[in-house]
């Protein structure tokens, strides 16, 4: 049902819950898989960032240092990260590595949902599709990620 005035309290308090539900779907899709939904964020942000140290990635996960190191110990334990030493300035510097197994799981988790998110799309009329599409780009702003 289309708000009469495009306000943005009106507009926010609809697409939240929207978004919430969203979410909550695409982390039983990585739960399929055997990893939640934060180990796989984790390894998403290690993957972008490789090297990255536990103090680091705590600081762009919002995070205490303390129980990220719980969280990369058990991916560590699963084979899906290692720890390195970052060079040959500071040897006691630890940095972040996704190993092959994590990419592979990555590549997984994002497989099946995008296949999730792709059929529930198919069910929308081919205007419904195209009216979503065009408002990726200001969700995108919204959410201050490019695309």
């Amino acid at each position: 049902m289309p708000t009469a005035v495009h306000d943005p309290l009106l507009v926010a308090n609809r697409l939240r819950p929207l978004l919430v539900r969203l979410a909550r779907q695409l982390r039983r899709e990585t739960h399929a898989l055997g990893l939640t939904g934060g180990q796989a964020a984790l390894l998403a942000t290690i993957h972008s960032h490789p090297g990255i140290g536990v103090n680091g990635l705590a600081a762009s996960e919002g995070m205490t240092a303390a129980s990220i190191s719980g969280h990369v110990d058990r991916l560590e334990a699963a084979g899906l990260l290692e720890r390195a030493r970052a060079g040959e300035g500071d040897k006691r510097r630890v940095g972040l590595r996704v190993t092959r197994s994590g990419v592979r799981a990555l590549e997984d988790v994002r497989r099946r949902r995008t296949a999730w998110l792709a059929q529930r799309l198919e069910t929308l009329s081919p205007d419904e599709l195209r009216r979503l599409d065009d408002a990726l780009d200001a969700l995108a702003r919204v959410a201050e990620v490019p695309l």
